[in-house]
């Protein structure tokens, strides 16, 4: 966001505010948090509103977050799981992870994982699957599939010519559905919170 004025720093506590109430506040309640007057507080977010990152709800009630708000910033040098490297000046362009995570949002949900069957694969309990519904899949994809009405996430691989589901721990037997095979989805992606 391009603005002689402080917006970028307005931003983030609107993006505070908003993760902790689910809401923008009123143009009264901006000017309380931003520390200026309610004319001020309009011009600011018309100025959101003008950069794509809130708009008005169809019946001109209330404000409401558009994608754009809910980016994050994206840094472009990786950062090294080995040895360190020395730290330069760091750019960033916005990021949406829903852009990148999720292709068609009416085919896509989040599924809890549940168990350890595929913690070899690097997939832990706790963590939430991003499943896109998919007719077709692949050997090799992680799949949930609805195996005698209960769901399970598990590798889809061939063993002579039937489908069966791998899990990723020895602990756990392959599976080998004995009537159809049903397929609920393609893991397309996985988010993992590693602090509460």
């Amino acid at each position: 966001m391009s603005s002689p004025n402080r917006d970028p720093e307005h931003l983030a506590k609107l993006r505070r505010y908003y993760a902790e109430t689910r809401r923008i506040p009123s143009l009264a309640r901006i000017g309380e948090l931003m520390g200026f007057s309610t004319p001020a507080a309009k011009k600011f977010i018309e100025r959101l509103a003008g950069e794509g990152f809130v708009t008005r709800t169809t019946d001109d009630d209330a404000w409401i977050p558009e994608s754009r708000f809910f980016e994050r910033p994206l840094v472009e040098t990786s950062v090294q799981a080995g040895n360190p490297i020395p730290v330069e000046a760091v750019a960033a362009e916005p990021f949406l992870i829903d852009e990148y995570v999720v292709r068609d949002p009416t085919q896509t949900v989040l599924i809890p994982v549940k168990g350890d069957s595929m913690i070899n694969a690097g997939i832990n309990e706790g963590d939430m699957a991003v499943i896109e519904r998919a007719a077709e899949a692949r050997d090799g994809d992680f799949v949930v599939a609805i195996v005698d009405g209960d769901y399970t996430l598990k590798e889809l691989a061939s063993e002579r010519g039937q489908k069966v589901l791998k899990p990723h721990n020895p602990a756990y037997p392959v599976i080998r559905p004995k009537g159809k095979l049903e397929i609920f989805g393609i893991l397309v992606g996985l988010i993992r919170r590693y602090r509460n």
